[in-house]
């Protein structure tokens, strides 16, 4: 549960973050969300000794950061799929709602 919490602060942080950076100044066109979430991932690609990882490690940690950054964000997208009428959504328009919420959040 901590574990958790801490999982979902740090998006929120993250998406504040973001969001600050986009009123000072526009992302440049050349770089895709992707490689913004993953350069934060990156930075917190560490061994035990304070090391940076490399190789297959490195990769392992930054493909286990972004999934747990996109599953961080997954509740509040939930929550926040509500349709213009205040109901909540349903089947496909839900999944698509969640899943464009989950990608802006990663970028």
């Amino acid at each position: 549960m901590k574990k958790f919490l801490s999982l979902v602060a740090l998006g929120a942080c993250l998406s504040f973050g973001a969001a600050q950076a986009q009123d000072k100044a526009p992302a440049p066109a050349t770089a895709p969300a992707a490689a913004a979430a993953g350069a934060t991932c990156d930075a917190k690609a560490i061994d035990k000794n304070g090391k940076p990882l490399a190789g297959a490690a490195k990769a392992s940690s930054i493909k286990k950061c972004e999934k747990e950054a996109k599953a961080a964000a997954a509740p509040a997208c939930a929550a926040k799929a509500i349709d213009k009428n205040g109901k909540p959504l349903a089947g496909a328009a839900k999944n698509s709602f969640i899943k464009k919420c989950e990608k802006d959040a990663a970028a």
